[in-house]
Formats: structure tokens, C-alpha cells, sequence
């Protein structure tokens, strides 16, 4: 798969296990990135590969297309690209996968955001006078008001509930974080709803989890972000809210969403849900200019005299 007079593979074989001890990154960043490479090492290896060139990739690549989402794809070419970059600056392989590119990626959201009626709908549907319907009301509360993503409610504890000033606030672990150092404020309602749910939790200490589970197999445990997930689509089910556009993360896209129409700033909702570039915020704001786009409505009463 092409003529490139390149060395055998087991050279990078052995590259990988370098490539490994050679990545200052956190351990689940490490094990990502490595993971995606070992994958393309198995797939030389099914296929007879024995010196990779830039058409192995490519073939890669395509492959993936066909069967994987383009985050999927683009994240798996990325690893490869980051890895033969370095193989190719240690002198160890050259660099066969520069310039290669992964999937285009849709700008658009994958899933919808509720309006705050259907917020309040679903909220009012879960029975608080249970120990689990206080904890599920004050998660999605808490979710809502602070545009929280599910991993950032699991990594939560109950020491990081902090006063600052005179505000509440919740310090976060977010997506790819690894120490505390974002916090979102807890509204004074949001805050007795949810010290009243710490109350049902008897003995629990400071470094225990914000939100624990109820199950018999895992009581008191941390919740995972599968087990939050399914929480709340439960939640949206149960009040008619049954949609496969419709997930934990809709909440996050409803704070954000619900913030811009309320007329907050955008460089004060980048802030608030801690995107890292204003572009990503701006694609909310693009999606409700659209939204409020009257062309059609325009387009319709010329037609039909309306």
C-alpha cells in the first residue's frame, strides 16, 4: 500500500511502548490516546500490514468512516497523527499520518434542549417525599441551574459545596480536568433543596459523594455518569418526555440555551458553561438566531394572503 521505503513494524511496536512512558498527560488522557494507537496496531496486524504507509491510514481512516460516528473517527486519527508526529521527531518512523484528516464534524447540537416550561413539567412530576425523589429533584435542579455536564455531578463531593462571600457555590471537576478549580453558584432556592436531600443522607461525611446511590447493591456509593444518565432520562420518560434527542446532557443544553434567551451576554454564558473557546458558545446563539427566523412565516402569508 504504497512504495515509501519505511522501517518494519515491529519498530514501532516497540515505538508504542516508548510512546507510552514518553506522554506527560493524566492517566486516562495516556490510556485514550495509546488505546486508539493500539487499535491501529491490531489492524495492521489483521490485515498483513508489516510497514505502515500514509495509504494504510487512509485505509484506516475510510474504514472507520463506514462504521464509526465522526467523533469516533476523528478522535482515533488524531491519536495517530500525535504518535507518528513524535515517532517522526525521535527518529524512529516517519511521520505518515501529517495531514491526514479525520471526519468532519457537524457543528449543529445532537440533541434538543427542553423550554423552561417542560423543565418545571418534569420537575414537578418526581414525588419529593421520598429519600430518592428529593435526590433526583435537587440533581436535575442542580444540573439545570449550573449547566452541569453528568460527569461533573459524579465527580462531585459534598465538601466541595462552598460559601464565598455570601454565595453558595459548587467547585467542579470538569471533562478533562483533573484538580477542582471551576465552581458554579448555587442559587439560595437550588441550595435548600439541596441541603434538605443531604439531610435523608444519615452519617455522610464531608469527602463522600455529592449525590449516592440508593440501589441495594451500591447504597452510599458515587453514582456514575451511566447511572446519572439514566436517572434522568427516567425522569423525562416518566414525564412524557420520551425522546432519543432528549439526554442528560439536554439539561446542559437548556441552561446554556435558556441563558442566552434570558439575555445574558455571551462572553458571560461562555463563562458560565465553562467552554474553553467562544466559538462553541456561539453556536448556540446561531441556532436560536435561526430559530427566531421569520423567512418562512414571511414566505407563507405572501402565499396564502395570511
Amino acid at each position: 500500500m504504497g512504495n515509501e521505503p519505511v522501517p518494519a513494524r515491529g519498530d514501532i511496536t516497540a515505538a508504542y511502548r516508548d510512546y507510552t512512558a514518553f506522554l506527560d498527560a493524566s492517566e486516562r488522557t495516556v490510556q485514550t490516546y495509546t488505546g486508539n494507537v493500539r487499535q491501529f496496531l491490531k489492524w495492521a496486524a489483521q490485515n498483513g500490514v508489516q510497514s505502515p504507509t500514509r495509504a494504510d491510514i487512509i485505509q484506516y481512516r475510510d474504514e472507520l468512516r463506514a462504521r464509526c460516528r465522526p467523533s469516533t473517527v476523528q478522535n482515533y486519527i488524531t491519536a495517530l497523527r500525535l504518535f507518528f508526529r513524535w515517532t517522526a521527531s525521535a527518529g524512529i518512523y516517519p511521520n505518515i499520518a501529517e495531514h491526514v484528516k479525520g471526519a468532519k464534524l457537524d457543528a449543529s447540537h445532537k440533541k434538543d434542549y427542553l423550554t423552561a416550561r417542560q423543565l418545571k413539567a418534569i420537575l414537578s412530576n418526581i414525588d419529593t417525599d421520598t429519600a430518592k425523589g428529593r435526590r433526583d429533584y435537587s440533581m436535575i435542579l442542580l444540573m439545570i441551574t449550573g449547566g452541569l455536564r453528568d460527569v461533573e455531578i459524579a465527580r462531585a463531593n459534598i465538601n466541595d459545596l462552598r460559601q464565598m462571600g455570601d454565595s453558595t457555590v459548587l467547585y467542579l471537576q470538569g471533562k478533562g480536568r483533573t484538580e477542582r478549580t471551576e465552581y458554579v453558584k448555587v442559587v439560595p432556592a437550588v441550595e435548600t433543596v439541596l441541603r434538605d436531600y443531604l439531610k435523608t443522607r444519615q452519617g455522610a461525611h464531608d469527602m463522600q459523594p455529592l449525590f449516592a446511590s440508593m440501589s441495594n447493591n451500591s447504597r452510599g456509593q458515587r453514582l456514575t455518569s451511566k447511572s446519572i444518565s439514566a436517572i434522568v432520562k427516567h425522569r423525562f420518560i416518566s414525564a412524557g418526555f420520551n425522546s432519543d434527542r432528549l439526554t442528560a446532557h439536554s439539561l446542559r443544553h437548556s441552561a446554556i440555551t435558556l441563558s442566552l434567551l434570558g439575555g445574558v451576554p455571551l462572553e458571560e454564558v461562555q463563562q458560565f458553561a465553562r467552554h474553553r473557546s467562544i466559538t462553541t458558545t456561539q453556536i448556540y446563539a446561531h441556532n436560536l438566531d435561526r430559530a427566531k427566523n421569520r423567512s418562512e412565516d414571511t414566505i407563507a402569508r405572501s402565499i396564502f394572503d395570511l
